[in-house]
């Protein structure tokens, strides 16, 4: 979107590409933002299209059905276009998808990602060479399955003429943003007063509440441990190791694990990697000895074990079941 906009040029016009099972909450944050900016201006700063394959209704990830607008078969003079996806993405696009927004792309027009639409973006070669970010629960997978795209954990990535969000009302920040740079502060300011929004988030406000918001900042050394985890899933730290490089010993940094998280940290070390593990199987196509290895495991069958104990299946019949609601990208 350009930095100055002129109240009496013609409006933006949206594209939004919908996916089936696509998420209700992100389209719609972002359609609102923008109603609610043509409402407060008192002109039509925006408008919107949706487009889907065909003609037929498609239905979101909460069951309820948009007719679009049009088709991806259809001439529109868009001047940006939105992928808006949700669960299961890498199951439910098709080529059409990706066609479009490849004859998109070489309009030079703005493209986005709503949610898990990021994925899209990247397989249709789209996000070489730019910054991106998805919902948390996709970041592993699509840095496992697109090693060379920089995938960042912001709540909203505007790099140059692609604009990605985290989903959810991440798409309101990120629209917002949008407006802001396109109109003016005081606009997206107001949009936000409309919606009962305590402030406008920025891209560096992080996805997933951090551990120290729910501890305080009384425990930085626990915090710090768990970071470590955190970063070190491929090739898991030893206690000792986690110990030394906080500056504490084992014993204390057991007790802090035993008290603040009610389990012992080699417990909460494994949980971290399964939870990763299953990202992974239910979202990519990577082999479960590559999974296993990823996530830290030495072998696939010691991973068969640990898996089945904690999620009460194996890995394989995991990969074979549809994702339950636990798993939806918002």
């Amino acid at each position: 979107m350009s930095n100055v906009a002129s109240l009496d040029r013609k409006p933006y016009r949206v594209g939004m590409l919908l996916v089936p099972r696509f998420s209700m909450l992100a389209f719609a944050s972002a359609i609102e933002a923008m109603r609610m900016a043509n409402r407060l201006s008192e002109t039509t700063l925006y408008e919107w299209h949706t487009v889907g394959t065909t003609r037929d209704p498609v239905a979101a990830s909460n069951g309820i059905a948009v007719t679009p607008d049009c088709t991806t078969s259809d001439h529109q003079a868009f001047d940006a276009a939105f992928v808006c996806s949700g669960i299961d993405v890498e199951r439910v696009y098709d080529k059409a998808h990706l066609f479009w927004l490849r004859k998109i792309a070489q309009r030079k027009l703005a493209i986005g990602a709503l949610c898990t639409g990021t994925y899209l973006l990247a397989k249709a070669d789209l996000l070489d060479g730019y910054r991106c970010t998805i919902h948390w629960e996709n970041m592993a997978s699509l840095r496992e399955e697109f090693p060379n795209i920089v995938v960042s954990a912001e709540l909203f990535e505007i790099d140059r003429n692609r604009y990605t969000c985290a989903g959810g009302t991440a798409a309101l920040d990120l629209f917002l943003n949008l407006i802001m740079r396109q109109h003016s502060r005081g606009l997206a300011a107001n949009i936000s007063e409309q919606f009962i929004c305590d402030r406008i988030r920025g891209r560096h406000d992080r996805q997933r509440v951090p551990l120290r918001l729910h501890l305080g900042s009384s425990q930085p050394k626990l915090i710090e441990a768990v970071s470590l985890m955190e970063a070190n899933i491929e090739e898991p730290m030893s206690l000792d190791e986690l110990a030394q490089a906080v500056g504490v010993s084992r014993r204390q940094l057991e007790r802090l694990f035993q008290k603040y998280l009610h389990c012992v940290p080699t417990r909460y070390y494994l949980e971290l990697r399964l939870a990763r593990a299953r990202q992974l199987l239910l979202q990519t196509s990577m082999s479960i000895v590559d999974v296993a290895f990823a996530c830290g495991f030495v072998s696939a069958p010691h991973f068969s074990k640990c898996y089945r104990d904690y999620f009460g299946v194996p890995p394989r019949e995991e990969r074979n079941r549809r994702p339950g609601e636990s798993s939806q990208a918002l």
